[in-house]
């Protein structure tokens, strides 16, 4: 979980109607529950994608000097409380302006199948709930 919090970016993927990979990026904030977090426009191929078919898979970091990521798969939905709400804005304190915005919502994905993968050093890690 450190290795996502110590990360502000990740490219979600969903599937469109006609099965099509379409990816985005976004700004994601990790809850202690391993949920992600995420906002956006309510009128995007993504959430029109999630709306469709929840299922989700993001990668975080591999991008830089480091060869180091998350791979991550899940479920989405748009049932965000306050506890979500607030892990995001502890991310992304101007998240409170972005939701005044008309048709910006929030998406939590829950965590289903985890691997992280350090390959400066060998280790790999799944996990699969």
């Amino acid at each position: 979980m450190g290795f996502l919090r110590e990360h502000k970016l990740g490219v979600v993927s969903t599937a469109s109607p006609s099965g099509a990979p379409e990816a985005a990026l976004v700004g994601i904030a990790v809850t202690d529950e391993l949920e992600l977090v995420f906002d956006t426009l309510s009128t995007t191929r993504k959430v029109a994608n999630l709306r469709a078919n929840p299922r989700v898979a993001i990668v975080v970091g591999g991008w830089g000097e480091r060869e180091v990521t998350a791979q991550l798969e899940g479920i989405a939905d748009e049932l965000v409380d306050d506890r979500l709400r607030a892990a995001y804005y502890a991310v992304y304190p101007d998240g409170r302006e972005r939701a005044k915005w008309p048709n910006m919502i929030y998406v939590r994905v829950r965590i289903t199948w985890a691997r992280y993968s350090d390959f400066e050093s060998g280790r790999i890690e799944e996990l699969a709930s």
